[in-house]
């Protein structure tokens, strides 16, 4: 599929003109800017694309009305202090986009700056990809489908190619009946894909893509759940024991510095919350790492948290499950054992994103990327 640019691109600039340091772009300059203003900055020459823009965490926040509000928010740079005492930063977010239809739309996932989502029609689901900053969309193709289904949204990073794929449900008619399409320019088909072994996926279905295969947990046999690996590339499955998961139903799998992870959040005697964490260091030979930490007691809260991801910095980020006045997410630093809680303000068009409890979707590390699928 074609580029697509924000804005066309300018001229090279002259190099006798003055210019600001590098350092003071990135750091000072940039993060105050508004995201589109960050993408069009970098359509001005090729030292601006080259240049490395800080993270942000992005959010999408589903209203009683279908209605999916895109914004995204600053994540913080500077190390939190380990005094006991400390006082919530305060971040402005960045409105982007609404996205709504005149059928009810479901959050599907998120791979590679682009968003899936599909109408919650039972027979005829339509998947939508959307690009968060220029809101433009893609439909693909009505999919027939019985009652029941699954779908993933992945993406090839060395073909530089997104897909989605289609899960039959084990127990219908269909459940054999998987199918996968390529987002491409032009017609775009669903074709037929084998997978040999029969599972469900489990839970609310939070799929990740890590490096050009997405995972998931899925029920196998009766109480027996195992990882699902799907190579987007080659368009092979493989399965993963996932026995160490102490509650499959309940586990955020999260990128862990490139690795698979996966995250249980729970609750102590005191109400402090214990993380979890697993790392699959070794695929082949099904190798895990496990860790224990508890955070700070009365650090986080807000009482319904859900696990976000991990940063590339190692940070786990925790996240208001519902909007609320204030809005807050937190910061873990595991090495330092530090917490940070950062104040969400300014979230929709007009501030109006907390008038009622929204559903929030969150990702860490998005990177403002004026394209849309390349």
């Amino acid at each position: 599929m074609e580029t697509k640019a924000i804005m066309s691109r300018g001229e090279e600039p002259d190099s006798d003109s003055s210019s600001l340091p590098m350092d003071l772009i990135i750091d000072e300059i940039l993060p105050k800017l508004p995201v589109k203003s960050i993408a069009r900055f970098r359509c001005v020459s090729k030292q601006c694309r080259s240049m490395k823009i800080r993270p942000r965490l992005l959010f999408a926040l589903h209203r009683g009305n279908s209605e999916f509000l895109i914004f995204s928010s600053p994540q913080p740079q500077q190390k939190p202090s380990s005094e006991k005492k400390k006082k919530p930063l305060v971040v402005s977010a960045d409105f982007h986009t609404k996205v709504s239809k005149d059928r009810w739309l479901a959050y599907r996932g998120f791979a590679s700056r682009l968003f899936h989502f599909s109408s919650q029609h039972v027979y005829n689901p339509e998947p939508l990809i959307q690009n968060p900053i220029t809101g433009e969309i893609v439909r693909l193709p009505e999919l027939e489908r019985y009652r029941r289904w699954f779908s993933f949204f992945g993406f090839d990073p060395v073909e530089k190619q997104f897909k989605v794929l289609f899960m039959g449900y084990p127990s219908s008619p269909d459940r054999d009946e998987h199918r996968i399409a390529t987002l491409k320019t032009g017609l775009m088909k669903w074709r037929k894909i084998e997978c040999s072994v029969t599972h469900e996926p489990v839970g609310e279905v939070e799929a990740i893509c890590i490096n050009g295969v997405l995972y998931y947990v899925a029920e196998v046999d009766e109480k027996s759940f195992e990882i699902v690996c799907f190579d987007v590339r080659s368009e092979k499955f493989k399965f993963v024991d996932a026995k160490c998961l102490c509650e499959p139903h309940g586990t955020r799998l999260v990128d862990y510095k490139g690795k698979l992870g996966g995250i249980h959040l729970s609750y102590d005697d005191d109400d402090a919350v214990v993380l979890r964490l697993w790392v699959l260091e070794d695929v082949e030979r099904c190798e895990w790492s496990e860790f224990v930490y508890t955070l700070p007691e009365n650090e986080v809260f807000v009482y319904d948290v859900f696990v976000v991801g991990v940063t590339g910095a190692g940070e786990i980020v925790l996240s208001g499950r519902f909007t609320a006045k204030p809005f807050y997410v937190f910061y873990f630093d595991p090495e330092r054992n530090t917490l940070q809680a950062v104040e969400v303000r300014g979230v929709g068009e007009y501030s109006e994103a907390f008038e009622s409890d929204c559903r929030v979707y969150a990702f860490v590390d998005y990177v403002v990327d004026p394209k849309f699928i390349t």
